[in-house]
């Protein structure tokens, strides 16, 4: 067994050695490592940027490793604060479990759950006496919570902290505990979470797992890691035509990071790839191939070639008249007669009204091949009216 491809893309590895260490002593002692994710199902849908990590995870499974999948059902109705500079919403039992139920589903999209244990914390968290838990608390001390980057910046800036907060990361970390984890994956946010795992694992005397963290995938807007609540995301259940415009929409700075994060081409294709781009190859043609590939994954050769085919007859090709439109019923939205901004706001749910307002002013919003600039002019709606909200939204209203 090697390390190298296990390897490829890991941003850090705690201890530098360790991932080679616990193989050969997981094949001096003839079992399969445990390597564990955790995930907080505080949203119902996964992305590009969850799959960086889940296609290390299916490396590791195809050598015959047992991946453990914590979910979150304890910990998501706390709110993981990680990154955040205010505490997060809980979440109810029931939102968690439903959004689990989803999770799972489109896990098997990149590993094999039928092969995988999947574990939901509550049932050994629930069941923490009070005088458990706060042995639990006396390992860690605040000093060592307070290293913590988000807790940090937070105390300075006088930012209140909740207790529970402060437990978040050792009741992650005590998931490793319960299934004695030789290995943690998560991306380079989760590292102080994944380290507290190391230390009450030693605390408990077990042997400390190794932290494998992997780079997180910026999002659309090109500065932001790829996060449902930024709205910056490529999801695995879109469609083919949303990842393929999606994909192709990407900042040019950003093509490298989606050759090695999202592609499942070779070494030596992605580094032939990028070698084109440096010789000055047109940057679109380069996200065409990333596209195909993307969608070639999750859905199909076939869906990708008609996705490109879509792209370019939709947004390279064809006057406005010619485009296809997707139908919306009138009797849908809420008045006859609204303000471009309300009308927008209507049709593109996924964007705020300054969004939509911002927009407008730059010129986004055509209306039967007339830009609108004006947020609060009036549209009379009617039948076969057509509208372009933003790159890719096109509607008729019928």
């Amino acid at each position: 067994m090697t390390t190298t491809l296990q390897m490829a893309n890991a941003a850090v590895i705690l201890p530098e050695n360790g991932l080679t260490e616990k193989i050969k002593q997981a094949e001096k002692d003839k079992r399969k490592l445990v390597i564990k994710l955790g995930f907080d199902p505080t949203a119902p849908d996964l992305h590009l940027g969850h799959a960086v990590v889940l296609k290390q995870l299916r490396i590791f499974q195809d050598q015959g490793h047992q991946i453990v999948i914590i979910v979150g059902s304890f910990t998501a109705q706390i709110g993981d604060p990680t990154g955040k500079n205010k505490s997060r919403k809980p979440l109810s039992k029931e939102e968690v479990l439903s959004n689990a139920d989803t999770y799972i589903r489109q896990l098997s999209r990149i590993i094999d759950t039928d092969k995988c244990q999947i574990l939901f914390n509550g049932d050994w968290l629930d069941k923490l006496s009070f005088p458990e838990i706060l042995q639990l608390l006396s390992k860690v001390t605040v000093a060592q919570l307070l290293h913590r980057n988000d807790f940090n910046k937070r105390f300075t800036e006088n930012v209140p902290i909740a207790m529970h907060e402060l437990m978040y990361p050792i009741l992650q970390g005590f998931d490793s505990v319960q299934i004695n984890a030789d290995i943690e994956m998560g991306g380079t946010d989760q590292l102080f979470n994944c380290t507290m795992g190391r230390q009450l694992q030693e605390a408990h005397g077990l042997s400390p797992q190794v932290v494998m963290c992997m780079p997180l995938l910026r999002g659309l807007d090109g500065k932001e890691k790829m996060s449902k609540s930024l709205n910056n995301i490529i999801g695995l259940t879109d469609t083919p035509n949303d990842m393929f415009g999606k994909t192709m929409s990407i900042p040019d700075h950003l093509i490298n990071e989606f050759i090695d994060l999202t592609t499942d081409f070779s070494p030596a294709e992605k580094a032939t790839l990028k070698q084109l781009l440096v010789a000055g190859e047109n940057p679109m043609n380069i996200k065409k191939i990333i596209a195909a590939n993307i969608i070639t994954q999750y859905h199909d050769a076939d869906s990708a070639a008609s996705a490109e085919a879509f792209f370019i007859n939709q947004f390279q090709n064809k006057a406005f008249e010619e485009k296809t439109f997707g139908q919306v019923p009138i009797s849908s939205l809420a008045e006859c007669t609204v303000t471009l901004l309300d009308l927008c706001h209507q049709l593109k749910t996924d964007e705020t009204r300054s969004g939509i307002r911002r927009l407008i002013i730059n010129g986004a919003v055509t209306v039967d091949s007339e830009k609108l600039l004006d947020p609060n002019q009036r549209v009379e709606l009617r039948a076969g009216i057509k509208i372009k909200i933003g790159r890719r939204l096109f509607i008729e209203l019928v």
